[in-house]
């Protein structure tokens, strides 16, 4: 059969639009149900883990004008169940009452420390000094929006009782409904966040930690010399950095955090510009690890990341010919949005995900199976808009500057 462009487009049509999903839709259902089965199903977050390792834990909470959301996150954590834990708080570089708050705990609760930026450096730079400060064996970092809870950092700590583990990822839980972008969110960190967490996890390598909850080995750290500042997400960046020298990086269901998410379009596009961005960036500064044999099981994971920018732009560029088509009538190949037998199958097997990730997840949170109400517009809106979030991040990343700080403000709080 003679090879043309037609057929080439049709092929990127047929078989990579709408098949690159299904696919990594089946593996990370088959994955997530495994995980479960095998290393989930026994244990219960309500109780602490079995385990007489209590090595001292820094809890690190990096702070950009969070005057509003700091207080009720420094409660919580001072309520972990945690036998050896101190809390430092960075402010960086606020210009609302940040500090006068930590002055406040600090006053308060001895175990409270704070670190006062005099310059907006971002939380890489405010991480990195707050761990030559810290006394603490293990590092737990979390947002200044995150609410611990209680037995979240025991949860994480008994991994490292692995000598070679070194970071460990828990499970951030939506609390702001307010709206249907916010409640999406809520079955999205469900069906696809955790789904992609624990089927990383059985392959053998978690892409990255979650910034808004992560424990980290202090030796890991300093062996892979610290967060970078200059990336716009570290938790991805160090994760790979970690990867690379072979530390084991874990996932950890168990240990909840309740966080606040975006719940205006402005917002949760920006965080999705920057999650996309920083994920484009990693990809561009580890490129070396196709130059070492040693590295051959990230490249996977490397590749699959790659495939979904190729799909992002792919869906895209076709929805447009579409929306031409539609109005001029030029005959440009385009997105068959409603295909008969593909699109409905896509649309059951992405049922079945949601279905299998809410009911793991009613486990932590009873009604969870609710949300399916909700979930069901992700694929209809979040596809798109993470696709354009994607195609808008790209370039954005490809301008970088490696040195820069990666400066913040603070995001939606929804």
């Amino acid at each position: 059969m003679e090879i043309t462009i037609h057929s080439i487009i049709h092929f990127i049509l047929e078989y990579f639009i709408f098949y690159y999903p299904l696919i990594m839709s089946l593996i990370w259902i088959q994955g997530s149900v495994f995980f479960f089965f095998h290393r989930e199903l026994d244990d219960d977050y309500e109780q602490l883990p079995k385990t007489d390792y209590f090595p001292k834990v820094s809890i690190l909470i990096p702070a950009h004008n969070e005057e509003e959301a700091l207080p009720s996150t420094l409660n919580a954590a001072l309520k972990s169940r945690y036998p050896d834990f101190e809390i430092i708080v960075i402010n960086d570089a606020s210009t609302d009452n940040t500090w006068g708050i930590i002055e406040q705990y600090m006053a308060k609760d001895k175990r409270v420390r704070g670190i006062c930026m005099a310059h907006n450096a971002g939380k890489a730079a405010g991480l990195n000094a707050a761990l030559f400060a810290s006394m603490g064996e293990i590092i737990v970092t979390i947002d200044a929006d995150a609410w611990l809870h209680e037995n979240a950092v025991a949860w994480l700590v008994h991994h490292f009782k692995g000598p070679r583990v070194g970071a460990v990822t828990g499970n951030p839980r939506v609390r702001n409904r307010t709206n249907l972008i916010s409640k999406i969110q809520v079955g999205e960190f469900s069906s696809i966040i955790g789904m992609i967490k624990r089927s990383q996890r059985i392959l053998g390598k978690v892409l990255t930690v979650s910034g808004v909850i992560a424990a980290f080995r202090k030796q890991a750290l300093l062996d892979v010399g610290l967060w970078d500042s200059d990336m716009a997400t570290d938790d991805i960046n160090v994760t790979w950095k970690l990867e690379k020298r072979f530390w084991d990086i874990r996932y950890e269901p168990n240990s909840l955090c309740w966080i606040l998410v975006p719940d205006t379009i402005k917002g949760l596009f920006n965080q999705r510009v920057r999650w996309a961005q920083g994920g484009t960036e990693v990809l561009l500064r580890h490129k070396d690890v196709w130059c070492s044999y040693k590295q051959r099981r990230l490249w996977p994971v490397y590749i699959e990341y790659v495939l979904s920018i190729l799909w992002s732009y792919c869906f895209v560029i076709f929805s447009i010919f579409c929306i031409i088509n539609i109005f001029f009538g030029l005959g440009l190949p385009y997105v068959q949005f409603l295909p008969k037998f593909k699109g409905a199958f896509l649309v059951v097997v992405c049922m079945i995900q949601f279905a299998t990730a809410l009911s793991i997840d009613m486990r932590y949170e009873r009604g969870m199976i609710l949300q399916l109400f909700w979930v069901i517009w992700y694929p209809f809106f979040y596809w798109i808009f993470t696709a354009v979030a994607a195609v808008w991040a790209v370039p954005k990343a490809f301008k970088h500057r490696k040195g820069k700080f990666a400066t913040w403000v603070s995001p939606d709080r929804g």
